[in-house]
Order: structure tokens, then sequence, then C-alpha cells
């Protein structure tokens, strides 16, 4: 029943052919047709959008379905007051009614109602940011419509996982699951359907940043739900048809339509979409410079938002008027308003975990702005040690968005760190939103008819602000507002408590390594280069370079082609990213006598490989040992290893011509007959070790050997997969493959070091990832439990990789840490001086070959150039 008027979309027809019936009903004592038709009734309001009717009507059906014992008009009428709730914003007493409509439909084995309410229920958990809740109950709803032939209830599912989708950032599946929608809905005749499709279709194209089209869509959805009269329809396409034109920068239209969408949505008691709509006109006066108008309508969104549970939007709003914050010159207030954003998209992030890595991907790339220009504002006030705090949030919700499951740390793990003074600022917000709406509550009732008590509040309240449409302005004016604002300025200077305590933890641990260490923490933002340096003493450095973040990339791409070229002229390249990412951090590194670098790179310089940057005399190799981390807060690089105790298993897959199938991907692999060699000589370099050659390089074999050994060196082939990291894979001898994913849920390492010797990414593609597939094959690896991986970015010259081994065991074996031997052997690269040709010698200049084999052509001063010594990175402990 609650779907039988639907299709015509006749509501005042219908609701007067109810009235009457209820007439009838209730003359001749028929209960349970009235309370049918007081349940159709109030589905007709709901229609209207007249929610608090709809909400009275569906209670007198309930009443009287209860009494007559009719359990499926109980089932119905709960299903109908959970809809006006959720309509309502009343997002708790949504769940509650539409669980129990689901409990008596699932008992009286409704199946066409039980798929419904499961729908409903995801439309509350969507409304709440539980997308992960949202989909899992909408994909239980498509089922049960789809196996009873429930075309009517499948399009409304189809559409609602499309909006999900749209959601998290995933618009072309958006796109896929409104199209099924609309084709449905078209065929059954569902017009008002046909226009919330439409749409939603429009929403996608919109996101996609085709916004004629999306006008185009919004304009025919329009059309529909105006003739049919659906009013919450027509506020809904208003609205978009604003965001269209806000984007194609019209800001006089976009605010005409988002106008007519707020007066429908207040009219109807919308209260969510009174809370989107009053936060776009928010951004359109703040793109016409209007900061003070911004500030009202944003804060208007963020009370209503707040006030029914839309987590995800009060993220947004609250971001936004970060922004106008920052534009008022207000940048304390801002980075206050800031925090509280990224802390909302930090609780949804925690909520995410069973979604697919992509889906959730995309929900990290659509906050991670969010993230970064709270960062960029801290280091524009020397907040250094908070700035850090926020990138290893990044870096961790980066890490875990596209490998599932990553928690952070003990250091991460609680969030955004607050002073008490930005607490006490968002208390004096929050005091200011709630005596606002008490005054405008007051000013609403005739003066003569409020209590003594009342009246000398409103005289309070009048002596306290001005006007309650400047709200914002008076809380910016408060002197106690102004008293705390100074008071940051004072005592930024020091730092959060929990802050410094985790500095200190840092500095302490960098104390604790053989060389004198630097981290380095770059942070790569649209109009420059952000470096912030931490060393073991004295406070941390912030050093800002301008670079824009367009430039940046291209130097990258145009550096990581130049490496995977042994003939490149590398070294102008190599000096352009020294020059940005090391020329200002000379002096200090010098100061410090710094050795050995930590580097926790950002974005597309994860695809840099530090040691082959040129500072015009020398590679960075030559100066510094280095090692890379995902975070400061995610790994442990101060524990030593056991020297004593090293047993190294040496695997080789030199015959491994197979072809790897990865979804709908295929990664054909070669020959690589020199790793035969590069094992035998370290089964001759180090004591202990065991062979795995070829077919006896099995997951078998290799599986049932894991625990026996503190070096894993696996000599094959390995593909990082990029934008599903978590597949990413080792060959096998055997021509088995085993997944990164499945190495970190399933191996349980005691080791030292994993060696992968001949991986490959993407380093040098004209399409730069963020990066975040390079450090997450280290990290998945340390999760099974190695301290360190020493990889390759690139296929480089077989015999060149034994050379390079071979030296980083030797320097290994003579007592150095990891990260020095690296250097170690890095440097015996660089000052081969053979000429091609010295074939008896690999280590002075043996011919350099691909690693399949085959020659390189031109002439190359043996193993001198990048291409074959700087692919090779540690990730992790470099002890």
């Amino acid at each position: 029943m609650e779907r039988c008027i639907a299709p015509w979309g006749q509501y005042e027809n219908a609701l007067q052919f109810y009235q009457d019936a209820l007439a009838i009903a209730t003359e001749i004592g028929d209960r349970a047709g009235e309370g049918a038709t007081l349940n159709n009734i109030g589905v007709v309001y709901r229609a209207l959008g007249q929610y608090e009717d709809a909400l009275r009507f569906s209670q007198d059906a309930l009443a009287i379905a209860t009494e007559i014992g009719d359990r499926s008009g109980e089932g119905i009428t709960l299903n109908n007051i959970g809809l006006a709730y959720y309509h309502l914003g009343q997002y708790e007493d949504a769940l509650r009614f539409s669980q129990g409509a689901l409990a008596i439909r699932t008992e009286i084995g409704d199946r066409a109602g039980e798929g419904a309410t499961l729908n409903n229920i995801g439309l509350v958990y969507r409304a709440l940011g539980q997308y992960e809740d949202a989909l899992g109950f909408y994909q239980d709803a498509l089922a049960i419509l789809t196996e009873i032939d429930d075309r009517a209830g499948e399009g409304s599912t189809l559409n609602n996982i499309g909006a999900v989708y749209r959601a998290l950032g995933q618009y072309e599946d958006a796109l896929r699951f409104s199209q099924d929608a609309l084709t449905i809905r078209t065929e059954i005749g569902d017009r008002a359907g046909e226009g919330g499709t439409l749409n939603n279709i429009g929403l996608a194209y919109y996101h996609l940043g085709q916004y004629e089209d999306a006008l185009r869509f919004y304009q025919d959805a329009l059309t529909i739900l105006t003739e049919i009269d659906d009013r919450a329809g027509e506020g809904v396409t208003l609205n978009n048809i604003g965001l269209a034109y806000y984007h194609l920068r019209q800001y006089e239209d976009a605010l005409r339509f988002y106008q007519d969408a707020l007066a429908i949505r207040t009219e109807i008691g919308d209260r969510a979409g009174e809370g989107v709509t009053l936060n776009n006109i928010g951004l359109v006066y703040d793109n016409l410079g209007q900061y003070q108008d911004a500030l009202e309508f944003s804060q208007d969104a963020l009370a209503i938002r707040t006030e029914i549970g839309d987590r995800a939007g009060e993220g947004v709003t609250l971001n936004n008027i970060g922004y106008t914050l920052e534009a008022l010159e207000q940048p304390e207030l801002a980075v206050v308003f800031f925090k509280q954003s990224v802390s909302q998209f930090e609780a949804i992030r925690s909520e995410l975990g069973g979604l697919s890595t992509a889906d959730q991907q995309a929900f990290a790339d659509s906050v991670a702005s969010s993230y970064r220009k709270l960062a960029d504002l801290l280091l524009q006030d020397d907040r250094i040690l908070e700035a850090q705090r926020v990138l290893d949030l990044l870096k961790v919700q980066e890490l875990d968005e596209s490998l599932r499951s990553v928690g952070g740390s003990s250091d991460t793990a609680t969030g955004i760190a607050f002073w008490q003074i930005e607490e006490d600022l968002l208390a004096l917000y929050e005091q200011v939103t709630s005596e606002s709406a008490e005054w405008a509550a007051l000013q609403d009732q005739d003066y003569d008819s409020l209590t003594s008590e009342q009246q000398q509040r409103l005289s309070e309240l009048q002596q306290r602000y001005k006007t309650v449409q400047d709200q914002f302005i008076a809380f910016l004016d408060l002197p106690e507002v102004q008293a705390l604002l100074e008071q940051i300025d004072d005592e930024t200077d020091g730092q959060n408590v929990d802050i410094e305590r985790q500095h200190r933890k840092l500095q302490n641990r960098l104390r604790d390594l053989p060389q004198e260490t630097a981290l380095l923490y770059p942070l790569i933002l649209p109009d420059r280069l952000e470096l912030v340096l931490v060393t073991a003493d004295g406070p941390p450095l912030r050093f800002p370079i301008a670079v824009a973040g367009a430039d940046l990339n291209r130097k990258i791409v145009a550096f990581g082609q130049a490496l995977k070229s042994p003939g490149s002229d590398i070294q102008p390249l190599a000096q352009e990213l020294y020059t940005l990412l090391f020329a200002k951090l000379e002096t200090t590194l010098d100061q410090a006598g710094i050795e050995s670098i930590i580097y926790a790179p950002d974005g597309a310089l994860r695809y840099v490989p530090l040691a082959a940057l040129h500072d015009g005399e020398n590679y960075l190799a030559d100066r510094f040992s280095i090692s890379h981390i995902v975070a400061a807060s995610l790994t442990d690089f101060a524990l030593p290893p056991d020297q004593d105790q090293r047993q190294l298993l040496a695997a080789a897959c030199a015959e491994c011509s197979f072809t790897i199938t990865v979804g709908d991907r295929e990664f054909p692999f070669g020959d690589l007959p020199y790793t035969e060699a590069e094992v035998t000589s370290l089964a001759e370099q180090m004591p202990d070790t065991t062979v795995l050659l070829n077919q006896d390089f099995s997951l078998k074999e290799l599986e049932n050997r894991l625990n026996n050994y503190s070096i894993l060196h696996l000599a094959t082939h390995g593909a990082v997969v990029e934008n599903a990291p978590a597949q990413s894979f080792v060959v096998l001898g055997s021509g088995e493959q085993v997944s990164l994913e499945t190495i970190r849920n399933s191996w349980s390492l005691d080791a030292e070091l994993v060696v992968l010797s001949a991986c490959e990414t993407a380093i040098g593609s004209e399409e730069l990832g963020s990066g975040v597939e390079i450090l997450g094959l280290g990290y998945q690896i340390q999760e099974a439990g190695a301290q360190a991986v020493l990889a390759s970015l690139w296929k480089v010259s077989d015999p060149g990789t034994e050379a390079l081994m071979s030296a980083f065991y030797e320097a290994l074996a003579q007592g150095m840490t990891k990260a020095e031997a690296l250097q170690a052997a890095q440097r015996a690269m660089i000052e081969t001086s053979g000429t091609v040709g010295d074939a008896d010698d690999p280590r002075a200049g043996a011919r350099p070959v691909s690693r399949d084999g085959a020659a390189t052509g031109g002439d190359h001063p043996g193993y001198s150039h990048p291409y074959y010594w700087a692919p090779f990175i540690l990730i992790g402990n470099g002890l």
C-alpha cells in the first residue's frame, strides 16, 4: 500500500478519494479499512513533502493496526513512519521504526515489504554517512526485489545504490546504477521515480565535471517533478541546477535557483535538504567575496547538519567555514574549524573498513584537501609539530583506503589534537549558536505572552548580540573569543602536551640511531612545496619552496622517464629536483652533521628515489644513507636487528616466462637468466644460506621455510599494481604468484629484511598516481612481520642487480646497517669506471643488459648511471 499512488502523481485527486473512503470506513465501523486509508493518506502527504501530516496519519493508522492485530498493516505503517522521520532528518527514530517494520515483515514472510524496508534502512545509513552499512542493506534489498520481480522496488534500490557510490566519489559506478534505475522506472511508467533518477544522473555528470550534460538532465527532471507536483523532488533538482551554475561561475543564476530550492525545502520541512542548500548558498557568497553572508549561511547549514546527525555534511560545512575565515584573515579560527572538519572525516573513515579498496580510496580522495589545507595553515603559522601530526593522519588515511585495515598507531589513533583554547572556542561557538536559536524563538512570540523570566532572558540576549542575522560576526566580536584568539597567538610557540610527548619520543628514537639522522616530511600544495625537517636536537623546521604542484609533477615525470633510460643525461634533471628538495636544507643538515635521511614522501614524490638527486658535484647516495617510511607513527625505525643470527633464504626465478592475470589485466614476464648467478653468489658470501631455484621456488617450499630465516631474498619478477596495491604480487619459480595481501594476512615472518630485486612500479608514467602503492608494498610486508623491505622501482639490468646485491650483502656482512649497506653498494656502482666490455668483472662495468637478458644499445660507463643503482629503495627500519 505504501507505493500505491506513486506512479500517477495525482496527489490532490488521490487525497480527496482517500478522505471520502475514510469517511465511509469510519461510518460503517470498518476498522481495517479505516487503518488502511489513514495509511494511504499518510503516503500522499509524504509524496507532497508534508512530512508532519504524513507522520500524524501514519501514527493513527498504526494505532488501529495494532488494536485489531493486523500484523501486515503494522509492518506497512511502521515502515511509513520510519520514512516520515527520515525525511524530517530524525534518523534515530527512522531507524527504530524501520527496524520494527523489518522484524514484522520478515516474521510474516512479506518479501516485497522486507525488500522495501531494507531499502529504507539503507537510506538512513547513507544519510548518517555510514556508507558500508547503507550498501549492505541496499544489496540485500535488491536481491529480494529482483527475486520477486518487483520492478518498482528494483528501480528505487538501484537508484539508491547509485547515490552511495556518488557519496563515495565513485561517479562512473553511480552513473551506471542510475542509468539502470532510469531504464526500469521509464519502462513501468514511474514518473516520480523517473524524475528522481534523471536528477541523480545529472549529479553524476556534475561530479564528472560535465556541467552542460548535468543541466540537461536536471531540467528534464524538473519538468517531470513540477508536472506531478513532487515538491521534495523539485527542491532537490532546483538545488542541483544551482550547483551546475555555481561551477559554471554563473553565481547570480546559482543563487536564484538555490533560493527557490531553499523556499521549498523549508516549506515542506526537509531539514537535510535545507542544510545542503544553505551550505551551497554560503559557497556562492564566499566566491562573491561577501564573506559575512557566507559565514551566516554556512553557520545555519552547520546547525541543521549537526542537529540531524549528518556527519559528512558537517565535515563539508566546517571545511567551508574554515576557508571563509581564512579569507577574513582569521587563520587561528580557520584552523579550529578545519580541525573539526578533519575530525568528522576521521570518524567516518574509521567505519568504512568493509568497503572495497576502490570505494575507500574514492572517499579518501574526496576529503584529502581538508587535511592538506589544515596542514598548510598550521605550517604558515609555524605550528610545525601539529602539521606533522596532520600529515601522519593523511598518510595513514591514504594507506588505509588503498590497503584496508591500516589502523595507524597509538600516536594517530586519537586523531586530531586540539588545544584546550581551541576546545574553549568551539564551546563558545556552540553557545552562541544555541543562544541565537533561543533568541529567535523568543522574538517569534508576542512579547506580552512571555513570562517575566523569558522577557528578562530576551533582554539579556539582546544586550549580548546585535542581530540574529549577524550571529557569526557576533561570535567573532565577543571579547572572550578575541581573548582566546590572542592566547593562541601567544601560546602556540609551545605545543599541545600530547604532540610534545610524541615529538620527544620521536627525537629520542633519532638519538638512538648509530648515524646522525634527520626525518624529512614533504607536503605538496597547489602553490608551493613545504618541507618539514626533524632532527634529534632542536625544534622541527619548516622550509617553504616556491613551486606549483603541477610544475613539480612535470619535473618528477621527466626525471622518472630519464631514470629508466641508461643513456639519458640525468644530471640536469637530478639537480633541478635537488634544488627544490634539498638546497634550502643544506646548511641545517651540515650544521647538524646529518649522515642519514629518513624520508616520509608525499604524493608523486614517492616516485622519486632521493639517492639519485644531484647537488652539482655528487649524488645524494654519496652523502647520505636513505630509508623510506610511510609515516613516523607507523615505523619503529630504531629497533636494532640481531646481526649474529642472520640466516638467508635466497630464491630465484631464472626460468620465469609466465603471464599472470590480475582482474582483467595481464602481466607478461620473461626469463631472468642472471638471477641464478645472483643467488649462487649470495650463498657463497653469506653463511647459512639456503637456495631455492626455479621449480623448487614454489609457494609450498617457500611457506614451509618462512619462519627459519631472518633475510628473505626473492630474485624474481614482481608488479606493483597501481590503483589496487593490495593485489600487487610476486612471481614464484613454479609459475605461481603470491599477492601482497596474502603475504600480509597469511604469512607470519620474523624477518629483519625482505628483498624484492625485480619489482616494477609506475615511475616515469605521464599519469602519476599518489605513489601510495610503492610504500604500501613495504607496509604490507612489514605487517607480515618483516622490519624492512628492499625493493626496486623499475626493471633494471640483470647483471647490474647481481652486482649491487653482491656489494650490499658484502657491506651487511661487515656490520653496516641496512641503510649504510645500500649506500655503500650504490657508491660502489657509481664509482665503476670500467668501460662497456669488461664482462669478466660485473662490478667494474660489465656490458649492461636489460632484466630479460637483452643487451642495451649505446656506450655506458659501467653501472654509474642511476638507472642501475637508484631503483632500489629501503622501506622501513634501516638498521
